[in-house]
């Protein structure tokens, strides 16, 4: 049974899925609390909010989801992971109910996340929401625990100085392109692309792959700006720089990923994507978890399940994705990691 339609998003799951999926986030934001409503550092978008009682997380048995669900590893073929972490960051969280300044990532939402990367094993690990140099390494110590070492990271930054990019690999960064001042206008006032544009190029045994990742500007408003029109101010700037990279190499293998914060048919992912069928034009890759859902976003502050976060390729690598199994990666311990839900694409 589903509910109705006009009422909830497309993309929503079942009453029970939905039902679980809300008892995780809540059990886990005890833990955390909602960065919402935490003190954020000058310039940050978000509004406050009361921190939600703590229920009851799912259960193997209840989830639907076991480990077959991800494919098998396949000799010549690269896995490709695209996940927000939620936060592997040094902040302040509420515990116990209370805000506690300078708290880390909790150790039981680091270990989720480093045990749904191992069981995903990824060749090439794109992730939103990390913190310093530091916390990067922190990520790698707890994958290689987990038994899953990615040695070679590149980590970007943009103009929030607290959550950043950083692309993850078991292969070296053959290269790496710094895109700063990325400047855009919105409602007369002039913004910094707040985590910017990560551009790095991967060589690997399936051949070389340039990636390019963006967080864009969330969905909370903020007293000075409007967040669609920042979203899409944001949108631009990545499209402008694909259109140069296309320009001078319309043969450019490029991965565009990351968290959109943002509907397939809204202007910025529009506008990241291009119009038209033409080699500028990038190849959205469709998504499903094991029960045929295509959500990848959980925001309890508007209690709605959306997807927001996409990997796209360019026109040269149409015929590279394996697209039966690529998909969503769920289940109980994906719940307990992240307000979000990992991608995984595999090419050839």
């Amino acid at each position: 049974m589903r509910f109705h339609a006009h009422f909830f998003s497309k993309t929503a799951p079942g009453i029970l899925g939905a039902f679980l999926l809300s008892l995780a986030g809540c059990e886990k934001k005890d833990q955390t609390g909602d960065w919402a409503a935490l003190a954020q550092p000058p310039g940050a978008d978000v509004p406050a909010k009361p921190v939600s009682a703590p229920k009851p997380a799912p259960t193997a048995e209840n989830s639907g989801t076991t480990a077959s669900t991800i494919p098998a590893v396949e000799a010549g073929t690269i896995r490709f992971v695209v996940f927000n972490v939620e936060n592997w960051l040094t902040m302040e969280r509420y515990v116990a109910g209370k805000a506690q300044p300078g708290r880390p990532k909790p150790e039981k939402e680091r270990l989720a996340v480093a045990s749904v990367l191992a069981g995903a094993q990824p060749d090439i690990l794109g992730v939103s929401e990390i913190g310093t140099e530091e916390d990067v390494r922190d990520l790698q110590t707890h994958l290689e625990k987990a038994g899953h070492p990615m040695p070679h990271f590149h980590l970007n930054r943009g103009a929030d100085p607290v959550r950043n990019l950083v692309l993850l690999s078991r292969f070296p960064i053959a290269r790496s392109v710094a895109h700063d001042g990325l400047t855009y206008r919105s409602k007369g006032k002039e913004y910094g692309m707040q985590r910017g544009i990560l551009d790095a190029s991967i060589e690997t045994p399936s051949g070389a792959y340039r990636f390019l990742g963006v967080h864009l500007k969330s969905k909370r408003e903020t007293q000075d700006g409007d967040q669609e029109g920042m979203r899409l101010g944001e949108a631009h700037l990545l499209r402008m720089k694909l259109d140069g990279i296309l320009h001078e190499d319309p043969a450019a293998r490029l991965v565009v990923y990351g968290d959109f914060n943002d509907t397939r048919n809204s202007p910025a992912v529009r506008t990241v994507r291009g119009s038209g069928n033409g080699r500028a034009t990038l190849q959205m890759i469709s998504l499903k978890d094991s029960q045929g859902e295509s959500w990848t976003h959980f925001w309890d502050y508007q209690d709605t399940y959306t997807r927001i976060d996409y990997v796209m390729v360019s026109d040269a690598l149409r015929k590279s994705v394996k697209w039966d199994d690529c998909r969503i990666i769920d289940g109980p311990e994906v719940s307990r990691a992240s307000d979000h839900r990992p991608l995984l694409v595999i090419l050839k």
